[in-house]
């Protein structure tokens, strides 16, 4: 039985905050809200949780995976970034955003793309997803929840519960979250390229 926690979008209860950050320490997979719709997320040196998480999006190793990170600060440890980016980040984060850029030494090498050396970065506006990522102190290794078939992020807490219960350590259930995928933007050979418009807006990286 996976646990469920429900907690309140606006004003997180750090009780539950707590417990969720330990059960990524420990290993476990989970299921939390960001800005973009459910993801899927575990310890970033966690291999066995990782395979977790391809088998139940029935994605391989290559996948493009991201880090959930609370601010600059932690990005600058785990990507290379340049000032002009990290200006252009500065005034355009948290937000539906995801960043492409070469990874650092910091980045477990099983999470880079294999022939560029990438890792996706996102610093979410979601305040469930930031308060847990305070308890944590680290990034969370993150995939959105899409489901084997589908092609849309899963955005019913409760409907994640009946196709997941059992398969992750936990759900938080944030309520329901609307379809908007996050605008990628690639940083990883200095200027900005857009590769896909969604949620965040794209005028700042053109």
């Amino acid at each position: 039985m996976s646990q469920f926690f429900y907690v309140h979008p606006d004003n997180p209860q750090g009780r539950l905050m707590k417990q969720a950050a330990e059960m990524i320490k420990n290993g476990g997979v989970i299921v939390y809200p960001t800005d973009s719709g459910y993801a899927l997320g575990c310890h970033i040196g966690d291999k066995k949780a990782l395979e977790r998480i391809c088998q139940i999006r029935n994605i391989s190793k290559e996948h493009n995976f991201t880090l959930v990170c609370r601010d600059l600060a932690e990005i600058a440890e785990y990507a290379r970034i340049d000032n002009t980016a990290f200006r252009l980040l500065k005034n355009n984060t948290p937000g539906a955003y995801t960043f492409i850029f070469k990874g650092t030494k910091e980045v477990p090498k099983r999470l880079l793309n294999e022939k560029k050396k990438t890792i996706g970065i996102r610093i979410p506006a979601n305040n469930i997803a930031q308060a847990l990522l305070a308890e944590l102190k680290e990034p969370i290794m993150s995939t959105t929840l899409i489901m084997p078939g589908a092609d849309m992020a899963e955005y019913d807490p409760e409907h994640i519960r009946d196709i997941l219960n059992g398969q992750v350590k936990l759900i938080i259930n944030g309520g329901y979250l609307g379809e908007s995928p996050t605008t990628v933007v690639d940083f990883s050979e200095g200027e900005p390229v857009i590769l896909r418009v969604g949620e965040g807006d794209p005028t700042p990286f053109e």
